[in-house]
């Protein structure tokens, strides 16, 4: 009985890191579509709108998937007490310490880091014209992403299915 208890054990163990695993691909298509959309409504924000930067990025961050949206809020955060911190630094710091909760990769964070150099420093065609490059190069990882997520979350969930119950077998 106590075989079998610790056989169901690992498999539901196994079974559970595969669809962790499979999470992940399935979360990253999602989370960049919502990158894509905060940054173009940013454009939007500072091009139509003359909203200021902080405010901007909160108003944005109402709108995402907690995940994404607690970057907005950290990028928002120092330049709304301004602690005389940049724009950019500003945005990178959020973006060194919110980026282990999302599902992207270092493909994405370098398009975001890379964007993050500009903002706030030019005028705001400037600062439209390096919002709608990210925007592209993003949708490019989003390809990227949809084709990764067709091919490996079902491998991964079968893989822990699998793994667990070649584990099982190898107990008895």
């Amino acid at each position: 009985m106590l075989k079998l208890l610790g056989a169901v054990l690992i498999l539901a163990a196994a079974t559970l890191y595969g669809f962790a695993k499979a999470s992940v691909y399935a979360r990253r298509p999602r989370q960049i579509r919502q990158l894509i959309h905060a940054l173009q409504r940013l454009e939007t924000e500072m091009t139509y709108g003359f909203t200021p930067l902080p405010e901007a990025l909160l108003r944005i961050a109402d709108q995402l998937e907690p995940q994404i949206a607690a970057l907005f809020r950290s990028a928002a955060e120092p330049l709304s007490t301004h602690s005389g911190i940049t724009a950019g630094e500003s945005f990178r710091d959020a973006l060194n310490t919110c980026w282990k909760q999302t599902a992207l990769s270092s493909n994405e964070r370098e398009i975001l880091s890379q964007m993050s150099y500009t903002l706030g420093i030019s005028d705001r065609s400037d600062q439209a014209k390096h919002l709608r490059l990210a925007v592209t190069l993003l949708q490019a990882e989003e390809q990227n992403a949809w084709d990764e997520q067709r091919r490996y979350e079902k491998m991964w969930k079968s893989l822990g299915v699998l793994a667990g119950a070649f584990v099982v077998i190898l107990m008895y």
